[in-house]
C-alpha cells in the first residue's frame, strides 16, 4: 500500500484526491485547517476560458485542453455518484472586442482552433444585439467572440461534489488539521508535522501542554496543494517555492426580472469583467485584481470594486435595478518569477507541488489532478 498525504483541499486538492481516489493500492489522506473550497476556491467565479484563451501549444494549452475535456465527463459522473447538484453552464463565453482590438489576431485564433477540434466565432454587432438584446453595445464594442465550448461551473459545488466522491472510494479526510512543517527524509518516506484538534482522530505524540496536540506521521508521497499556504511549507524544506497573493473582488447580484433573452445565457466578459448568469435570476460579476504594495497586506479596494459594479451596469443597464445579495473578495496565488502554475517535485524528494494556479485554478484542477497522477504511478 502506497500511502500519499494532500496538503490543502481547495479545487486543486480536492481534484487531486478524486483522481488518485480510482487506484486502489493508494491510501489517500487530505489534511486542511478548514472545511473544504475555502480561500481561492470560494472566492472564485469558475470561468473557464480555455478555447478563448490565446494558449495555442506546449504546457499551457495542453493543461486547458485536458480540462475541458474532462469537465464534460467529470460533471456528469460526479453528480450520478453523490447526488449532488453542479451548476455546469455550457452555453459557452461571449467576450466583447473593444475598439482597438485587432481582430486578425482573432481570426488567426478561430483557424488553429478548428485545426484543433474546436469552434471559435466572430460576430459582428448585429449578431450580438440580435442574440443579447439586454447588451448595452457602446460606440466602443466593434464585434464580439463567441466560444460555445468554453464553460463555467460553480466551484464550490463542484469541490464539495469531489470531497463526497473521494470519500465513497476510501479517500480520507481530516479537516481541522494544520501541517506546520515538513520534513524530506533520507528513507523516501516523507515526514509531515500536524497540529490536531485534540480529537483523537489522529495519532497524538504526547500533549504540549496547551491543549494543542503535536502529530508526525510519514506518507510515500506528499502533495502541495495549499494555494497560497504552499509557500510556508516549502519553506520549511528549504525549498521555497515562493507564491504570491494577489485580491479579487466579486459581486453576487439578483434580478427581479429575467433578462430580454433567457434561452441563450452564456458568460459575458468585457474588459476583463465577467458577468455570470446563475440560476433563479442570479449573477455574478467580478473579479478585481489588486496587487500588493510594498509587499504587504492587500486591502481590499472599495474603489475598484465601485468601479466594476459601473462598468457591469454600463454593459448591461439592467443590473442597476437588481439586488445586491453579498459581496466578497479571496486571495488568488500566483508564482513570483516563474509561470503559474507549479506542477512539480521538490528536488528529488517524494514531495510534490501542484499550486500557484492564479486565475486558473478551477480551469486547470483535473488536468492538475491527472499530471499528479502520472508522477506518482509513473
Amino acid at each position: 500500500m502506497v500511502r500519499v498525504a494532500i496538503i490543502g483541499c481547495g479545487i486543486v486538492g480536492a481534484s487531486i484526491a478524486f483522481e488518485l481516489s480510482n487506484y486502489p493500492e493508494l491510501k489517500v489522506t487530505v489534511f486542511d485547517k478548514q472545511p473544504p473550497a475555502q480561500a481561492s476556491t470560494g472566492a472564485a467565479l469558475g470561468v473557464l476560458m480555455g478555447v478563448i484563451s490565446h494558449k495555442t501549444k506546449g504546457r499551457n494549452w495542453q493543461l486547458r485542453e485536458t480540462s475541458l475535456q474532462r469537465y464534460e465527463t467529470l460533471i456528469p459522473e460526479l453528480e450520478a455518484m453523490t447526488g449532488r447538484k453542479i451548476p455546469f453552464n455550457k452555453q459557452g463565453i461571449l467576450m466583447l472586442c473593444a475598439e482597438g482590438e485587432d481582430l486578425s489576431k482573432w481570426e488567426k485564433l478561430k483557424a488553429t482552433r478548428q485545426s484543433q477540434g474546436w469552434d471559435l466565432e466572430i460576430w459582428d454587432l448585429e449578431q450580438v444585439r440580435d442574440r443579447n438584446p439586454h447588451l448595452n453595445l457602446n460606440d466602443n464594442i466593434i464585434a464580439a467572440i463567441y466560444s460555445p465550448q468554453d464553460r463555467q461551473v460553480d466551484p464550490t459545488a463542484l469541490t464539495l461534489a469531489l470531497v463526497d466522491a473521494a470519500k465513497l472510494k476510501g479517500v480520507n479526510f481530516e479537516f481541522g488539521v494544520e501541517v506546520t512543517g515538513l520534513m524530506g527524509g533520507q528513507d523516501a518516506h516523507p515526514t509531515i508535522n500536524l497540529i490536531s484538534c485534540g480529537t483523537g482522530i489522529l495519532p497524538v505524540a504526547e500533549d504540549c501542554g496547551t491543549g494543542i496536540l503535536p502529530v508526525a506521521e510519514k506518507f510515500d508521497w506528499l502533495i502541495i496543494a495549499a494555494g497560497l499556504g504552499s509557500s510556508a511549507l516549502t519553506a520549511s524544506l528549504n525549498q521555497l517555492i515562493d507564491i504570491r497573493p494577489v485580491l479579487g473582488q466579486a459581486l453576487h447580484f439578483r434580478l427581479q426580472n429575467p433578462l430580454a433573452n433567457s434561452d441563450f445565457t452564456p458568460v459575458i466578459t468585457c474588459d476583463d469583467i465577467h458577468i455570470v448568469p446563475l440560476e433563479n435570476q442570479e449573477y455574478w460579476v467580478g473579479a478585481t485584481v489588486e496587487f500588493s504594495e510594498n509587499g504587504g497586506e492587500i486591502q481590499a479596494n472599495a474603489e475598484m470594486l465601485d468601479g466594476l459594479f459601473k462598468k457591469a451596469i454600463a454593459l448591461c443597464p439592467a443590473l442597476a435595478a437588481a439586488t445586491i445579495i453579498k459581496q466578497w473578495s479571496g486571495l488568488r496565488p500566483r508564482p513570483e518569477r516563474r509561470s503559474a502554475p507549479i506542477i512539480d517535485r521538490l528536488g528529488n524528494s517524494n514531495i510534490l507541488i501542484a499550486s500557484g494556479h492564479y486565475r486558473n485554478g478551477v480551469l486547470l484542477a483535473p488536468a492538475t489532478a491527472q499530471t499528479i497522477r502520472e508522477m506518482i504511478l509513473q
